[in-house]
């Protein structure tokens, strides 16, 4: 076969065996790369033998090929192993290609025409005409032409000759096709996954407006390098925490799958897995595979978002200095812990501290300390993103760290850092980045909700506060509400007037001549759903109303009421974006729902178009 050519009928091989048994079944099947564009974290195309076209979506560990430019548009690949599963809703397949190599980068134009082929060939009969699947009019027969495989044999035979003696778990895996986590979705009936744990949880209690229960997790890794979370509830989470153990290989179906909630995700993986009690989950005894390491980087400068969310990132960059390792005490039980700090830098010109803690200290950090006048690159996946000297990471149970890994990230990193990198000033990406400026971003995207969501449950927050984010207009500040209070001017609290004059604090349990106004106010926003009244303290006020208490209040009685209320107008009918909590509280024994704003940030339209574009390719891809 010509190699800038495609294999002719790729296609109808396909969707004639859309699941094979192994790799080795799966013949030589070159296809056209057309339309490729990314859905969330992975890429879709349409795979093109010339004649008939199907979709196809790549693993995510494709991505850095699709970045790197070596799988490209217009380009050939060799499908070297898929599955094949029917778009929810449509008579369409999608093809989940999970292994595939670049046979061609970018052609000229798109193939539409007949391709020979040259090699010797064995004669086939049509895998289409089998299968029933319609031609064109007038078509010519057409033949498949295939290198004969002596000394390959099929599936059925190894599952035959295997199967007598086979352990209880791997005849699981043989009276069903393992199926690689790439290819599951919620739409799936029966599937079986051959995967190791990789992260163990602990079995931990919780209690919500439901009751109470018992919450177990674990991170699941299959040969591809997948990765997946599994979560177990109440009598699923007592019987499976003994089950699962760190480092082990399991079979395990009858799972079901949904949505990841992004919150609460640890991995990179569109959706998540639960598993109850009818699950089945077997050791696979004598089964052992390491899975590749899987990265999805964060650039430095791109790290202020995830400031005190629960999402773990992966970090590649230029170690520029290493630290003694001090020694830690932990308040919880007073135990010493050894700590290391590295700072690295990447090609955002920025740099970042990066904190390693434990064994990771003492023994990487060791071997990074003497090699650091050489610059190393390290490849840090699982960090935690603080808010500590603006943006700082730091290492937790399960982060690994490579030193100069071989990825094309790394090779990418060092031309970088030798042509420019290196004589170039950088600056820390915390510099400047207080607390709520690092972390607001972040948290003004977790757990966005309508309004109606809230005020539609009378219910929310009736036993401890619950956090939400709001994308909402002002549509109303009362201009005859409280709208502040006389605070001290050294600790905030309220104060009241002294006997003779001053102010008496409480607090301080001083007098002071002066004190400051502080708002303390609510609002009335709006959204598509609704309508609600947030309480509002006085930094967030501040940046709404456009200036201090004190300010408005001069305004008020030096300009008059009406310069007054036009102030308060102007910052009407402009949106916001509010982290907000949602309590119950009784007033003159009724009770009420109180939303209160704990941070506020103007609408960042980049960003916003970032997430909106996240949620539309959510919906695409389920």
């Amino acid at each position: 076969m010509d190699a800038k050519s495609v294999t002719p009928s790729a296609v109808a091989l396909i969707l004639s065996n859309p699941t094979p048994e192994s790799p080795d079944d799966v013949p030589e099947i070159v296809v056209q790369v057309l339309d490729l564009k990314p859905i969330g974290s992975r890429f879709t195309f349409m795979a093109s033998d010339g004649e008939a076209k199907v979709k196809a979506i790549l693993s995510t560990h494709f991505a850095s090929e699709v970045h790197s430019g070596k799988l490209q548009n217009l380009g050939l690949v060799r499908i070297l192993n898929y599955t094949c599963n029917d778009i929810p809703q449509k008579t369409d397949k999608m093809v989940i290609i999970t292994k595939c190599e670049v046979v061609s980068q970018a052609l000229d134009a798109e193939i539409k025409s007949e391709v020979k082929i040259e090699e010797p060939p064995v004669l086939m009969k049509p895998k289409e005409e089998a299968a029933g699947l319609s031609k064109p009019i007038g078509a010519a027969p057409a033949t498949i032409m295939l290198k004969p495989r002596h000394d390959v044999k099929s599936a059925s035979q190894i599952v035959s000759e295997q199967r007598g003696n086979a352990a209880p778990a791997a005849r699981l895996a043989m009276t069903r096709r393992v199926h690689p986590l790439i290819s599951l979705n919620p739409y799936q009936g029966n599937w079986v996954i051959k995967v190791r744990v990789t992260s163990k949880g602990n079995l931990r209690s919780y209690r919500n407006a439901r009751g109470e229960g018992h919450v177990f997790n674990v991170e699941l890794t299959d040969e591809d390098g997948t990765q997946i979370q599994a979560t177990m509830f109440n009598e699923a989470a007592k019987k499976f925490y003994p089950v699962f153990e760190l480092g082990k290989v399991y079979y395990i179906s009858k799972g079901s799958l949904r949505i990841a909630n992004k919150q609460f995700k640890t991995v990179q993986n569109d959706y998540e897995m639960t598993l109850n009690e009818t699950a089945v989950v077997e050791e696979a005894e004598g089964e052992s595979f390491i899975p590749p390491v899987q990265y999805n980087f964060v650039k430095i400068d791109m790290l202020g978002p995830y400031v005190g969310g629960r999402e773990l990132v992966d970090i590649i960059g230029v170690v520029q200095s290493v630290s003694p390792t001090l020694s830690i005490r932990r308040k919880i039980d007073n135990e010493s812990i050894p700590k290391r700090d590295i700072v690295v830098a990447d090609d955002s010109n920025k740099t970042v501290t990066i904190s390693l803690w434990n064994d990771l200290a003492t023994t990487v950090g060791e071997e990074l300390l003497d090699m650091v006048d050489s610059a190393p690159i390290i490849a840090v996946k699982s960090l935690k993103v603080s808010d500590f000297q603006g943006v700082s990471v730091s290492t937790v149970g399960k982060s690994t760290l490579v030193i100069n890994p071989e990825l094309p990230e790394a090779e990418k990193l060092r031309a970088w850092y030798e042509s420019e990198g290196k004589g170039t000033t950088l600056a820390s990406v915390g510099a400047g980045m207080g607390a709520s400026n690092a972390g607001g971003l972040r948290s003004m995207y977790s757990d966005r909700v309508f309004l109606s969501h809230i005020t539609s449950d009378p219910n929310l927050g009736q036993d401890k506060p619950v956090f939400f984010s709001l994308y909402a207009n002002i549509s109303n500040i009362k201009p005859d509400q409280t709208m502040w209070y006389r605070a001290c001017t050294t600790c905030n609290k309220k104060v009241t007037e002294a006997l003779g004059s001053g102010f008496w604090c409480e607090g301080c349990q001083k007098n002071y001549e002066q004190c400051s106004l502080r708002y303390i106010m609510v609002i009335k926003v709006s959204d598509p759903t609704g309508e609600a009244w947030l309480s509002l303290f006085n930094d967030q006020a501040e940046r709404i109303v456009g200036c201090s208490a004190d300010e408005l209040d001069r305004i008020r009685k030096e300009e008059g009421d009406d310069m007054f209320q036009l102030k308060l107008k102007e910052a009407t009918w402009i949106p916001h974006l509010f982290r907000v909590s949602v309590v119950q509280n009784e007033y003159m024994g009724e009770k009420r729902q109180r939303i209160t704003v704990r941070s506020e940030s103007p609408v960042d339209y980049s960003a916003e178009a970032r997430y909106q574009l996240e949620e539309i390719a959510k919906l695409t891809s389920s």
